[in-house]
């Protein structure tokens, strides 16, 4: 199997998060894309973050009935803060004989010598770096070669190899302008949310907007 691995807080999920997952699993002819909500997120603890359970249920209404789209819920019961790191050794770990890849954005890369053992990640699974409209490809390719840690040889065609066999591919997805902050705070002003979170995500807010009042206040 062939499968992308998107990790996220989702607080909450979106209709980015759900099209990135669609358009990634496509382009790349994928078996399936695997949606897995941090539970401890190392760079956003503290106050504001819903609790996990309810944003990985909200991940699951957002994915209901879309094929090749799934949740795991991995994180739930592994200690510690959620680094990408563990849980792609973890993936690996318990599924041999698939092949990962890891799903994110051109800025992400850009900043995956700050992540733990971020240049690294080429070791456990190809990396899949979505370009918006072709935005950001030539920021990726000069970040590629100022870090040279992460050892990337130019493949043709938008794709790096890297030492482990595992390749950098650049994927290019429609240009969606959603935050999951912006969507908390047009929440909060009791602002619209149709068309940019799923409708079952927006309906299950509104059931809840007394504890996420309190939570994203």
């Amino acid at each position: 199997m062939r499968l992308g691995v998107l990790g996220g807080t989702f607080n909450p999920v979106h209709a980015g998060h759900v099209r990135l997952a669609l358009e990634v699993g496509e382009a790349l002819g994928l078996d399936g894309v695997e949606m897995i909500p941090s539970a401890r997120p190392p760079h956003k603890q503290g106050e504001g973050v819903l609790p996990f359970e309810l944003r990985a249920a909200l991940v699951e209404l957002a994915v209901e009935g879309l094929p090749g789209v799934s949740v795991n819920r991995m994180e739930a019961s592994r200690p510690g803060p959620s680094y990408t790191w563990d849980t792609l050794t973890e993936l690996r770990r318990s599924s041999p004989g698939d092949s990962f890849y890891f799903i994110m954005g051109a800025s992400d890369l850009m900043n995956l010598h700050l992540w733990n053992r971020g240049e690294r990640l080429g070791e456990l699974a190809n990396l899949a770096v979505a370009t918006r409209d072709s935005l950001g490809r030539a920021e990726v390719e000069d970040y590629l070669s100022r870090h040279g840690e992460m050892r990337c040889s130019p493949d043709g065609g938008g794709c790096w190899r890297m030492p482990s066999g595992n390749e950098l591919r650049l994927v290019d997805v429609p240009r969606l302008d959603i935050s999951a902050s912006s969507v908390r705070k047009r929440f909060l002003a009791r602002r619209s949310l149709r068309c940019l979170v799923p409708l079952p995500v927006e309906r299950e807010l509104e059931l809840r907007r007394a504890e996420l009042n309190r939570t994203w206040a």
